[in-house]
């Protein structure tokens, strides 16, 4: 019987400590800290874009382990939080509600959500700009501070030994694993002649990567056609995800200048020769350090046009070292269209001029470079978009 009563003793024992647990039990009303030592955000309004194997790391401040901040410049876009790198199937920290705004206006400690899959909610930044972002984990909340305005894009040379155009447009589409290959016709000169269709494209100097820098307009949905480019300049960034946008579905001759940041877009005939209408004009002039009067649009030097060709004009006298271009009719605001060299600093010299082509447009603002002082002979022509020089 010792065994039995033994028994019963530890059961009654057992029952005791269970009654005293059940006491001092704490229900935890509310959310749970989320414990962890790092924090990361996703999306084309951050500077690693979509980019999940690296995306843009915040830091726990020195006050609180579990709030973490970000400085920085964001784009217009979206954007939401991670944990850990390299999975979407991971749980992303998000707006209570999709597509709140960040923005000029400061947002104070918001609530914000924790979940996986669906619905797939962001916050999308409608304002470019410098932001300081504070996610505190301990109580679910989130902030942010308006720092002032985006910085301009550095414009270093970009050493490429490939360049590729890629989008809907292009003739790979959105292949980013094999892109459209340019020309490398220089250090820093790429050109792709071939069909662009209606749709968008923008350009990389590696393929099988989305999270990289490319090549994209200054604004989004910069127009190419049959007029050439909206807006010949061009930016090297991760973000925005701006693109150019063909309009009219053609053959065409890109040109991408790496060294001065630079697009031409030429629309081309059947013949693969620039479709260019003959210029007419009763009167032409050139302006720059290398001409007689310089840079002076009130008094530039005139050229004389020829009694038997309309299209043909001449001129003779001193060059000095230094810049020049050409215009029809000067309107005293520079912002004219131009004649000018196909690519920037095309040498005029003893030798003649290295390139005898031009074009007429007013970007990029690309002159033809004196580089030898003398007399010359210079004829436009026109009709054909050739120069000829001649040093006597």
């Amino acid at each position: 019987m010792k065994p039995m009563k033994y028994l019963l003793a530890v059961f009654a024992a057992l029952q005791l400590t269970a009654c005293d647990s059940e006491k001092s039990l704490n229900i935890i009303e509310g959310e749970l800290p989320i414990k962890t030592t790092t924090l990361y955000m996703v999306g084309d309004a951050t500077p690693n874009g979509w980019n999940i194997g690296n995306p843009t790391a915040y830091e726990a401040t020195a006050e609180d382990a579990l709030v973490f901040q970000w400085e920085g410049q964001l784009y217009k876009g979206e954007i939401k939080l991670c944990l850990t790198t390299g999975s979407w199937e991971a749980p992303f920290i998000r707006p209570t509600v999709a597509g709140t705004e960040i923005n000029k206006t400061n947002i104070t400690n918001a609530k914000f959500a924790m979940h996986a899959g669906d619905p797939d909610d962001k916050w999308l930044v409608t304002e470019a700009g410098k932001y300081r972002l504070t996610f505190d984990l301990r109580h679910w909340t989130m902030s942010t501070a308006y720092l002032g305005e985006p910085e301009a894009p550095t414009k270093d040379p970009i050493n490429a030994e490939a360049v590729y155009i890629v989008g809907d447009a292009t003739p790979n589409g959105w292949n980013i694993d094999a892109p459209t290959q340019l020309t490398k016709q220089s250090q820093y000169i790429f050109t792709y002649e071939g069909t662009l269709t209606v749709g968008e494209l923008k350009a990389c100097t590696q393929t099988g990567d989305w999270g990289v820098p490319f090549i994209r307009p200054t604004f989004a949905d910069c127009k190419i056609d049959k007029e050439g480019v909206e807006n010949s300049d061009f930016i090297f960034v991760a973000n925005p995800d701006d693109k150019w946008k063909v309009s009219v579905a053609g053959k065409y001759r890109l040109t991408f200048d790496l060294e001065h940041y630079t697009l031409k877009a030429e629309y081309l005939d059947g013949g693969g020769t620039p479709a260019k209408d003959p210029i007419d004009s009763e009167t032409l002039y050139m302006i720059g350090d290398a001409t007689p009067n310089g840079w002076s649009m009130d008094a530039p030097t005139a050229f004389t046009r020829d009694a038997s060709n309309k299209y043909l004009f001449t001129w003779e006298g001193n060059l000095t070292v230094g810049s020049m271009k050409a215009c029809l009719k000067p309107d005293g605001t520079f912002s004219c269209p131009f004649l000018r060299p196909s690519s920037a600093d095309v040498e005029i010299s003893a030798s003649g001029v290295a390139s005898s082509d031009f074009v007429y447009t007013t970007n990029p603002d690309d002159k033809w470079k004196v580089t030898e002082a003398g007399t010359y002979h210079i004829t436009f022509d026109l009709e054909h978009y050739t120069i000829q020089v001649v040093k006597k």
